[in-house]
């Protein structure tokens, strides 16, 4: 019985690392994508010139 329940402990942390890595990969994407259209749409800095879309 206890090497059945600690399989299953396993098969569960295995499929919830996986989820998570799946996740941070799509939160990932979303990042790269706003961040390359903040270079695309940026505010026009002083003197015309294009400015910083971020505050850093």
């Amino acid at each position: 019985m206890v090497p059945l329940l600690l399989v299953l402990l396993l098969v569960l942390v295995l499929f919830g690392a996986g989820f998570a890595v799946k996740a941070l990969w799509w939160i990932a994407v979303i990042v790269l994508a706003v961040w390359l259209v903040g270079f695309v749409v940026r505010p026009a800095g002083h003197g015309g010139r294009k400015g910083r879309w971020y505050r850093w």
